[in-house]
């Protein structure tokens, strides 16, 4: 058998979704063609006059209702907190005291469906190792639950392929590390393949609003949602200006005149386009809205749309073990299905609505009081964000995160840039201003102000 047909033969014999064969089988045929996983800069061009959020009309009382009575939000909740140090869910985490992620998101769900009088269903798009203690937390959560639809569905999961001739691997040590997600692009296969697309559909759910649990800055918008219903508008991607902190980051483009989103792993070898922030000057903040009726007709032709530009990593079976065996894994984007979904639209939103946590070092900035937790669950910046870089080999890992901040996260409102390197403590009540670095091995004592 070729490679092919043992990469799908592992698939089917997990039972999988014929949905998630065809997607997956879709991947296999883009990894036999390399150039269609290569988005050269020489044809793309730069995208302009993007309509804007707060060009949007604001929605009488009864529209915005109407509006957010038919959206759905979706959270992306299937990564562990590995990166960290985390053993379970990293929406799990603490991002104000007694508050995780994931009541902030709860909180910010009720809050909407009070103020509007809407349904406003919110599930989350898990995986096994999220599953449990993620839902766990949201049923602390009194009145979140519909009666009609599940609180979450599972992404989905594809073997990991050998980099020398692209068979499964095989990994007895531990058969778990043979699998690994397509990326957040499963999304859409992972809908229909849960049987929640069909449930959203018959619960009266038009569209949905989707954004990863970690962007607390992504709450849906009654001016995006009535727009959407209003213009029928298929897909929609929100975009922000980039900065010299987005070089890495998805950006938006025009080719032979369709919008695309082009990722960092489709860039080839030489081309330094994908970092002209001037030329290519929208980002992907990976908050999106799409039409549900629009999805289940693009799959009843073809079960493995929208189309969507194939991802490669190259990573090893055991990611923690830099000698195991190298392989392959095909992911894809969510947000670039903007390139395949006639009538697709890109929106310019504020850079508010795009504030994950990734590293410990968004973590400090969002612990301290540079952010304000509302009632409501809304994370509201008080001034702007300093540049935080803490030593990984210290601060990398939430355990030696939290023992170097026991005393809490110090003020950041008035500085402008934090750099710490070495064994460095910082005591309770400590005031960073201006340009500070601090070199270890240092105790930084209760109540001392860092001056630059």
């Amino acid at each position: 058998m070729s490679y092919v047909d043992d990469a799908l033969a592992a698939l089917t014999a997990r039972d999988a979704h014929p949905a998630e064969v065809e997607a997956f089988r879709r991947r296999l045929e883009q990894l036999a063609d390399p150039e269609s996983a290569v988005l050269p800069g020489e044809e793309l061009a730069p995208v302009d006059d993007l309509p804007t959020l707060d060009g949007l009309p604001e929605p009488s009382d009864e529209d915005a209702r109407r509006a957010l009575d038919r959206l759905a939000v979706i959270k992306l909740n299937g990564g562990l907190g590995t990166s960290m140090g985390l053993d379970g869910p990293k929406s799990l985490l603490e991002i104000k005291p007694g508050t995780s992620f994931l009541d902030a998101v709860a909180v910010q769900t009720l809050a909407l469906r009070e103020r509007h009088g809407a349904r406003l269903p919110l599930l989350l798009m898990n995986s096994e190792g999220t599953r449990e203690p993620s839902l766990a937390a949201l049923r602390r959560h009194a009145g979140l639950e519909d009666d009609d639809l599940p609180l979450d569905f599972l992404q989905g999961s594809e073997p990991k392929l050998r980099t020398d001739d692209r068979r499964p691997v095989s990994w007895p040590a531990d058969p778990r590390l043979e699998w690994c997600p397509p990326g957040h692009g499963d999304l859409y296969t992972a809908l229909a393949a849960s049987g929640a697309l069909e449930k959203l559909l018959a619960a009266g759910v038009r569209w949905c609003f989707v954004s990863n649990s970690d962007n607390l800055g992504a709450i849906p918008d009654v001016r995006i949602a009535a727009w959407m219903a209003a213009e029928q508008v298929p897909f929609a991607l929100e975009v922000a200006r980039r900065t010299a902190m987005d070089r890495k980051g998805g950006h938006l483009a025009s080719r032979a005149g369709s919008l695309v989103l082009r990722e960092t792993a489709q860039v080839p070898e030489g081309d330094d386009s994908f970092t002209d922030i001037e030329r290519f000057s929208y980002f992907n903040t990976n908050n999106l809205w799409f039409d549900l009726e629009h999805l289940r007709a693009l799959q009843e032709a073809d079960p493995a749309a929208p189309y969507l530009p194939l991802i490669v990593n190259k990573k090893t079976v055991d990611p923690t073990d830099k000698s195991s065996t190298p392989v392959l894994q095909l992911e894809t984007a969510m947000g670039a299905a903007i390139g395949s979904v006639e009538g697709a639209r890109a929106l310019e939103v504020p850079r508010t609505r795009f504030a994950p946590v990734k590293t410990t070092d968004d973590l400090l900035v969002a612990r301290s009081d540079l952010y304000d937790l509302t009632e409501d669950g809304r994370m509201v910046p008080t001034g702007t964000a300093p540049v935080v870089k803490l030593d990984k080999a210290e601060f990398g890992m939430l355990g030696d995160f939290e023992r170097r901040f026991a005393g809490g996260a110090p003020s950041l409102a008035r500085a402008t840039s934090l750099t710490v390197s070495g064994d460095v403590v910082f005591g309770a009540g400590v005031v960073v201003e201006g340009d500070v670095t601090v070199e270890g091995p240092r105790h930084v004592g209760d109540g001392e102000t860092l001056r630059g």
